[in-house]
């Protein structure tokens, strides 16, 4: 126990220096809000992805998970880490990716099948990211999408690079995971990815960062 206490330490600083880096880097530059906002999302969820071979439990996630949203909730108060609350859009996609996290690892803990919070957090990590920077800064030929007459906050480039990336990255990690690349591993991995697409295409607000990890939960605790 005494190794995952000083392991969880370990966590704390390291994001804590990312975030602090992503901070410098957003004052010294100044790029857009979304694209530090995007690379913490990145580096961060990344991070996460040994978890299931790091902590034994559920609990400890869980205090991570709060400590790192409290941090989120006072430095959005006090007018702080611009890099990750400086975009214009309404967002709780910062609030909920704690929690995503969490229950992600907890519905693999409990199942005791640690790819099924491995597959979901490389996609949240990878596609999400992709999808928003390619959306937000190629604007010829990339339209905004339409559902029954009403226009999405997506666009095609943006969703497309979802499904593209969601894909590929399934298809890698399952080929990996299953020690075979046949029939069922490609249908598995197209089927993921067009899931996470539309959960992302429905969502707003930042609930994708919700909706993304566990549907892909929900496809791999179907098929896999």
């Amino acid at each position: 126990m005494g190794n995952i206490v000083v392991l969880s330490f370990v966590y704390l600083i390291g994001i804590g220096l990312l975030l602090t880096f992503n901070e410098l880097a957003y004052r010294r530059l100044n790029p857009e809000g979304e694209i530090t906002r995007k690379f913490a999302h990145f580096s961060s969820v990344l991070a996460t992805v040994p978890f299931p071979y790091i902590f034994p439990s559920h609990c400890y996630i869980l205090v991570l998970a709060l400590l790192f949203a409290v941090v989120l909730f006072v430095t959005r108060k006090g007018n702080q880490l611009k890099s990750i609350h400086g975009v214009t859009r309404k967002s709780v996609g910062s609030y909920l990716l704690p929690l995503s996290i969490y229950i992600t690892f907890l519905i693999s803990n409990i199942s005791g099948n640690k790819f099924l919070y491995i597959l979901p957090m490389l996609i949240l990590a990878i596609s999400d990211p992709m999808a928003a920077i390619l959306g937000i800064n190629i604007k010829a030929y990339n339209g905004r999408i339409k559902l029954m007459g009403r226009k999405l906050n997506k666009t095609w480039l943006g969703s497309g690079a979802f499904l593209v990336s969601s894909f590929v990255t399934s298809l890698i990690a399952l080929y990996f995971h299953r020690g075979a690349y046949d029939l069922k591993t490609f249908w598995l991995a197209l089927t993921i990815g067009v899931v996470c697409t539309l959960a992302e295409l429905i969502s707003w607000r930042g609930f994708d960062n919700l909706s993304i990890p566990l549907s892909a939960v929900a496809v791999l605790a179907l098929f896999l």
